[in-house]
Formats: C-alpha cells, sequence, structure tokens
C-alpha cells in the first residue's frame, strides 16, 4: 500500500476520534455546569488545556475563559486546528485524497459530519438546546463511522491503519480526561470525596463513555476504582490499555510479525508501552502520582506516533 493511502486512512480516524472524543467532554462539561453548587464557578479552562491550546485560545480571547468563548474555540474556530470543525474538516479533505479507495458509505458519512457541524457556523448564535444537539450528532456520527468503515471496508493493511490511528488517538484523550479532572478540577486537598468530587469523577467517566460500564462492574463511585477502569481494564474498549492491544494488534497485521516479536521501531516502541502496562497496577500509579504517571506515558505515546509516522508514513528521498 502506498504510505499516502496509509497515512491518509490512519490520519482519518484520527481526525474523527479527535472530534468525538471533544464532542464527548464538551457535552458532558456543558452539563455538570448545571449541577454545581449556586455560587461555584463553571470549569471551563481546563478544556482548553486538555486540547493544548491555551496559547492559541488566549491570543485571541486573552483570559475569558467564558462557556461561550471556550465552545466556540473548541467547536466552530476554523482558526483551532484542533477544534471540532477543522478535525472534520481535515478528515474530510484526507477522505476525499482516498475516494477511490475507501467505500463511497465512509466517504458520505464524513461528508455528512462534516456538513453538521459547518451548518452550526453559519448561524449568527447557538442556544443550549442546538448545541446539545449537535455536540450528540458528533458523538453519534463517530460511531455510526466506525461501523460503516468496519462494515463495508476490506479487513486489509488500510482498516488496519485506521484501527491503530483511532486507537492511538482515544488511548492519548483518556489520559488528557483523567489528567484534567486529578490535575485541574480538584485545587483543594479537602475536596477529595467530597460531593463535589463525586460530581467531577462521574462527569469524567461520562466523558470517556464509561460511566454505565463502570458501574456495571464496581457499582460505588471510588476514585482508584475509576483509574483503574479508564486505565489498565483490558475489556473496556477506551481504555488506554485496552487502546494500546488493539493498536497493537493492528500493527503486527500490517507487518505480517507476531505479537511480543518486532521487525520495526514502530513494534518496538508499541510493544514496550503495551507491555509496561500490562504489569502496572493501581498502587504502581497512584504512588507514582497519577498526574506524573499520566505525564510519562503522554510522551511515550507522542513517541509512537512519531515513530510510526517515520516508519510508515515518511518520505525518503
Amino acid at each position: 500500500m502506498l504510505s499516502r493511502v496509509a497515512s491518509s486512512i490512519y490520519w482519518i480516524n484520527r481526525y474523527i476520534e479527535r472530534a468525538e472524543n471533544y464532542a464527548r467532554f464538551i457535552d458532558v462539561n456543558h452539563r455538570v455546569t448545571m449541577d454545581l453548587p449556586p455560587g461555584l464557578e463553571e470549569q471551563w479552562r481546563p478544556l482548553v488545556e486538555t486540547t493544548g491550546g491555551l496559547q492559541q485560545f488566549e491570543e485571541k480571547y486573552g483570559e475569558k475563559y467564558s462557556r461561550k468563548n471556550v465552545i466556540k474555540f473548541l467547536v466552530f474556530d476554523v482558526d483551532n486546528p484542533n477544534s471540532i470543525i477543522s478535525c472534520l474538516s481535515l478528515a474530510r479533505e484526507n477522505a476525499r485524497t482516498v475516494r477511490e479507495i475507501i467505500s463511497s458509505e465512509m466517504w458520505l458519512q464524513i461528508n455528512k459530519l462534516y456538513l453538521n457541524v459547518k451548518h452550526g457556523i453559519t448561524k449568527a448564535n447557538w442556544s443550549e438546546d442546538n448545541l446539545t444537539e449537535m455536540l450528540i450528532s458528533v458523538k453519534m456520527g463517530g460511531h455510526t463511522f466506525e461501523g460503516v468503515m468496519d462494515a463495508t471496508c476490506s479487513h486489509g493493511e488500510g482498516w488496519h491503519f485506521g484501527i491503530t490511528g483511532r486507537n492511538l488517538e482515544r488511548a492519548d484523550k483518556t489520559t488528557r480526561i483523567l489528567d484534567m479532572k486529578y490535575y485541574y478540577l480538584l485545587p483543594k486537598v479537602q475536596d477529595v470525596n467530597t460531593p463535589l468530587d463525586m460530581i467531577q469523577w462521574s462527569a469524567l467517566l461520562r466523558s470517556a463513555g464509561a460511566y454505565e460500564m463502570y458501574r456495571k462492574q464496581y457499582g460505588k463511585l471510588e476514585i482508584k476504582k475509576i483509574i483503574t477502569f479508564l486505565a489498565l481494564d483490558t475489556n473496556f474498549p477506551r481504555s488506554m490499555h485496552y487502546c494500546l492491544i488493539a493498536a497493537e494488534r493492528s500493527l503486527h497485521a500490517i507487518t505480517g510479525t507476531s505479537i511480543f516479536s518486532f521487525s520495526t521501531a514502530a513494534e518496538k516502541e508499541l510493544g514496550k508501552l503495551r507491555s509496561e502496562m500490562d504489569y502496572t497496577d493501581i498502587e504502581d500509579i497512584m504512588n507514582q502520582g497519577l498526574h506524573e504517571y499520566l505525564d510519562a506515558f503522554q510522551m511515550k505515546h507522542n513517541r509512537v506516533s512519531e515513530v510510526i509516522f517515520e516508519t510508515f508514513f515518511s518520505i525518503r528521498e
């Protein structure tokens, strides 16, 4: 397969997954603000920090982290490369370049997702109701794209590049929402295990689409169990560990090597990170510090992404 085609399919899935995740935690944060005790300040800055757009936001809006400014920046701002509309635009552009490779159903679903959000930009003002409706449509549109790709695309190299991209992006976003809660939303030690703390942890589970599955598995909300579920669970498809397992499986399908071996630097780096998680438990994470553990994970995860680019997509002279 041409590296150009592989790269496009890989990034289509990463961009759609990114847009879906942003829609997910914007929607949840928007709903949580409705449940905050009177007089408690709404938390919108952490969403900008999570997406890595703090400097760009402040250049445009200063330090005015209002609900309206943050939502506009993260959803509709075409100058923000990580806004939902930008992610969907980039996914659509990548899909356009490989229309002869992907199925027509995949193209139609991407186009539908993009046009739905673009229509929201043309409105002079968005209301609470139509914003929620639009964010839900992005989330469901992302799920639909996954199903369409799995059902209409041959499960060969191209499909596996898509699965690899999707799961690497998903693992990254799960680390970011965990870090957002633990590092940004709880500035006071005395707030730990209070009703406000539990509201925020519940919102975090909903941001990852994990609330119902967590409650079925563990029942009561407990911080260590929530972290275990989102970081280390091998059955939940949005946990960091599960995503690495799925990405590694597809990477080996592309190269033709078996698990626990490697023929490329990409397999080696991903295998090292996945195997490290195999032998990590919640006490290891808490002893290191959740923020410190997630920060180290993101650095290693970024290295995996860089090596995948160098191995498969970089054009060599």
